[in-house]
C-alpha cells in the first residue's frame, strides 16, 4: 500500500516537474532561434527523469521486498515453531500475509495469527525504506533533469529517443511473448519426449494417458485421434459451414445489399463473433446436440449419443463465420470499382462478375479470412468440451463422439495431478504440435496472399 501511495506520488511529482521545466524553458526563450528545443520539449525530458528512474527503483525494490520481509518473519521469535516442510511453512506464511493485509479476513492457523504482527511491522518498514529510495530517485532525476535545460540543450532530440525506445519496446513485446511461450512448450515438451518415443506419439492411434504405466509407456499416447477430432471438427465440419456462409454473406452485402440494409447487417453479422464461446457450448449441448441426436435416431442408428462431432461442428462453423465474411467483405470492397463496370459493360451479368472478376481479385483476402478461421476453430476448447465429447476415436463418422487436442489440454492440466510425470506433460506436447499446425496455416496464407495478391490504383 505504500509503495503504491509513492508510485502515485511519484507521477504527481513527474507533472509538477513538467510544469516547473516548461516555466524555466520560457524564461530562457528570447525569440526565434534563441533555444534549440521548444519548452515543451524539456518539460518532458524533466518529467521522465523524475519517473522513469523512480518506476525502475519502484519495480526492484518491488521485486525483492517480499523476500526481505519473509527472511525477517522468519528470524522474529514467533516463527521459530513453523514446520520444516517448505509446503506446509510456505502455507502459514502465506496467510499471515493475507491477515496481515487484511485485517477482517478470518484465520484458520495459530502459527499464521502468531505472525501477522511481525509481518504488518516488517512489510511497513521495508515498504517505508522503499519509498524513500524511490522519492530520492525521483528528486534526483527531477534534479538532474532541471540542471540540463539550457538553451543549447538538445531536448526534443532526447524525448523522440525515448519515446522511439518506448514504442520499440512495445513491438518486441509480441515477439518476445511468442519466443516465451515457444522456449516454455519445447522444454516442457523435451522432458516429455525423453519417457515417451516422438514416432509413438505422433503415429499412434490409442490414447489413454491415465494408464501410461510400465515399459509399453509409449502406446498409450498415440496422439494421432486427438489430430484427427481437431482437423475433423475444426477443419472439416466447421469450414463446412463457415466458408460458404460466410463468403455468400460477403457477397450479398457487397453487391447486392443497399447501403441501409449493409449499415444494419454487417454489425449483426459480427455480433457472432463477440459472443463468449461457453454460451456457444451451451448452444451447441442443449440445442443443437440434442436435435442431431433425435435426427439420427429417427434414421434408425441405434444409442446415439448426445455428444457428437456434428454438433461441435456446426456450432463452431456458425461462430466462426463473422472471421470468413469480414474479411471477405473487405477483400471484395477494396476491388477498384472501375473492374466490375469494365465487366458489365462488356455484356457479363452480374453472377458472372462476381464469379469470373471480383471473387478472384480478392482472393488472397478470402483466403487469409479462411486460413484465421481454420485457426481460430482448432484452437476451440468449450464447445468441443460441452458437445463433442472426450473420447479419442478415429472415425470418420460425424455423429460419432470425439475429442481435440485442446480438449485433452484442459483435461491433462486441471486437477490434482502430478505436474512432473509423463500424462501431465504429454499436454505441452499437444500444444507444442498445435503451435506448429497455427504456424503452418499462418505461413500458407501469407504465402498464397504474397503469390496472388493484385496492387490497384
Amino acid at each position: 500500500m505504500i509503495l503504491t501511495g509513492i508510485l502515485i506520488a511519484v507521477f504527481g511529482l513527474g507533472l509538477v516537474g513538467w510544469f516547473v521545466a516548461r516555466a524555466r524553458a520560457r524564461l530562457l526563450y528570447k525569440g526565434r532561434g534563441s533555444m534549440h528545443s521548444m519548452p515543451g520539449y524539456h518539460a518532458w525530458h524533466m518529467a521522465l527523469w523524475i519517473v522513469v528512474p523512480a518506476l525502475l527503483v519502484w519495480g526492484v525494490w518491488s521485486a525483492i521486498m517480499p523476500g526481505l520481509v519473509e527472511g525477517t518473519v522468519l528470524a522474529d521469535p514467533a516463527a521459530q515453531g513453523l514446520p520444516e516442510q517448505d509446503m506446509f511453512r510456505n502455507s502459514i506464511l502465506a496467510e499471515a500475509r493475507t491477515l496481515a493485509g487484511d485485517p477482517s479476513a478470518i484465520a484458520f492457523n495459530a502459527q499464521a495469527q502468531a505472525l501477522v504482527e511481525p509481518m504488518r511491522a516488517a512489510q511497513t518498514r521495508f515498504g517505508l525504506i522503499g519509498a524513500l529510495l524511490v522519492a530520492i530517485a525521483a528528486f534526483a532525476g527531477g534534479a538532474y533533469g532541471f540542471m540540463r535545460i539550457r538553451p543549447d540543450f538538445r531536448a526534443r532530440t532526447h524525448v523522440e529517443r525515448s519515446v522511439m525506445g518506448v514504442l520499440l519496446l512495445a513491438s518486441l513485446m509480441a515477439i518476445l511473448t511468442t519466443f516465451g511461450i515457444v522456449a516454455s512448450l519445447v522444454f516442457e515438451a523435451g522432458l516429455f519426449f525423453k519417457d515417451v518415443s516422438p514416432i509413438a506419439f505422433l503415429t499412434g492411434t490409442h490414447w489413454s494417458p491415465g494408464n501410461a504405466i510400465g515399459s509399453d509407456i509409449s502406446d498409450n499416447f498415440g496422439a494421432v485421434p486427438l489430430f484427427w477430432g481437431t482437423i475433423y471438427i475444426g477443419a472439416i465440419i466447421a469450414m463446412a459451414v463457415a466458408i460458404p456462409l460466410g463468403l455468400m454473406s460477403a457477397v450479398y452485402l457487397t453487391q447486392y445489399a443497399s447501403s441501409t440494409l449493409r449499415k444494419w447487417l454487417k454489425p449483426l453479422l459480427e455480433i457472432l463473433a463477440g459472443i463468449p464461446t461457453v454460451v456457444y457450448g451451451y448452444f451447441a449441448a442443449l440445442t443443437v446436440a440434442p436435435m442431431i441426436r433425435d435426427f439420427a435416431a429417427s434414421m434408425g442408428m441405434e444409442n446415439p449419443s448426445t455428444e457428437s462431432a456434428l454438433a461441435a461442428g456446426l456450432v463452431m462453423g456458425v461462430m466462426i463465420i463473422p472471421f470468413v465474411s469480414s474479411m471477405a467483405d473487405d477483400a471484395l470492397a477494396a476491388v477498384p470499382r472501375s473492374m466490375s463496370d469494365g465487366s458489365l459493360a462488356l455484356g457479363a451479368t452480374r453472377s458472372e462478375t462476381i464469379k469470373k472478376v471480383l471473387l478472384p481479385a480478392a482472393l488472397p483476402g478470402i483466403v487469409a479470412g479462411v486460413m484465421l478461421a481454420i485457426s481460430r476453430a482448432i484452437g476451440e476448447t468449450m464447445i468441443v468440451v460441452m458437445a463433442a465429447g472426450a473420447a479419442a476415436n478415429l472415425s470418420a463418422n460425424p455423429l460419432d463422439t470425439m475429442t481435440t487436442v485442446t480438449y485433452q489440454i484442459v483435461q491433462l492440466l486441471t486437477g490434482d495431478q502430478e505436474f512432473n510425470s509423463p500424462k501431465t506433460l504429454s499436454a505441452f506436447a499437444l500444444g507444442l504440435v498445435l503451435f506448429i499446425v497455427t504456424l503452418v496455416l499462418n505461413i500458407i496464407a501469407l504465402r498464397v496472399v504474397k503469390r496472388f495478391r493484385e496492387a490497384y490504383e
